[in-house]
């Protein structure tokens, strides 16, 4: 038997019912979610990065939503730390706890422990701040060639427009004078921390990009716009990393009188179904069913 705490996971690409299925299981197992969600982690960006409400959420308490301010740092060393201690909090309680989310890294660093030596000091943080600044400058692609004559197994991995897992990599191999991709095979070696029950929700992609569509119409309806004009009167730049979330960096433009609020909605739409493809390649690719 094992001796490993249980961790329930769902996970899946945005839409798929992440937060539907968290909340119905957390019902029947006294259980309490924890998100694994990039976005929803910070405060007054609710609309764009579909936080579950107070009626949603249907009592069942939630762990990591609404933590930092859009201009703070957050990243996959700051959820691994909040996320263990949440989840030692829940079972001293006598419940269980459900992670339930989209980010594959943060889902795969908690389950699998990862090697944070350089993630949360000054000099990593300045060189993702570096490469981001750079492919504001000179574009997604030229970002992409900089990984590919560095670390070529992992510009093969990973394409150019996930720009974040780009800097990630670029500030990686920089810091440590080692390879990301190698970094990546020492992690899938290891051992998971926890007993798992993971359920990965897979629904066929016609319908899933439906959802999105719809799920976006309502994002604006809802008040997307007037959400990311608040977070720019408050005084966050729209170059931060938190803005630059889909849903968000798409409004900008239309607020600035630039382009058509159509225009705007189909860009989110498109974005967040490429968004989509993305995470479902990687969930079947690295996160594997244990």
């Amino acid at each position: 038997m094992s001796c490993l705490t249980k961790l329930h996971v769902i996970a899946g690409p945005t839409a798929c019912g992440k937060t539907a299925a968290a909340i119905e299981l957390a019902k029947k197992i006294n259980g309490e979610v924890i998100s694994a969600d990039s976005m929803q982690v910070y405060i007054g960006m609710d609309i764009g990065t579909a936080k579950p409400t107070a009626e949603e959420m249907d009592s069942v308490p939630h762990h990591l939503i609404s933590i930092v301010n859009p201009d703070e740092v957050f990243n996959v060393a700051e959820f691994v730390w909040r996320a263990k201690n949440v989840i030692e909090d829940i079972i001293k309680r006598g419940k269980n706890p459900i992670l339930a989310g989209g980010t594959g890294f943060y889902i795969n660093a908690l389950i699998f422990g990862a090697d944070f030596e350089c993630q949360n000091d000054e000099k990593d943080n300045e060189l993702r701040l570096f490469y981001a600044n750079l492919a504001q400058e000179k574009g997604n692609f030229f970002l992409h060639k900089e990984l590919q004559e560095i670390d070529p197994a992992s510009a093969e991995q990973i394409h150019p427009n996930n720009v974040k897992r780009v800097v990630r990599a670029l500030s990686y191999c920089t810091s440590t004078g080692l390879l990301f991709s190698e970094h990546n095979k020492g992690q899938k070696s290891k051992a998971p921390l926890y007993e798992l029950d993971l359920r990965l929700i897979n629904i066929p992609r016609e319908i899933l990009y439906e959802r999105i569509n719809s799920r976006v119409l309502k994002m604006w309806d809802a008040g997307l716009a007037n959400e990311v004009q608040e977070l720019l009167n408050s005084g966050y730049h729209p170059n931060l990393t938190a803005m630059q979330g889909i849903g968000y960096k798409e409004v900008v433009p239309y607020l600035k009188g630039e382009t058509t609020k159509e225009i705007t909605i189909e860009n989110i739409q498109q974005a967040s179904r490429n968004y989509a493809k993305r995470q479902d390649t990687w969930f079947r690719h690295q996160l594997r069913s244990l």
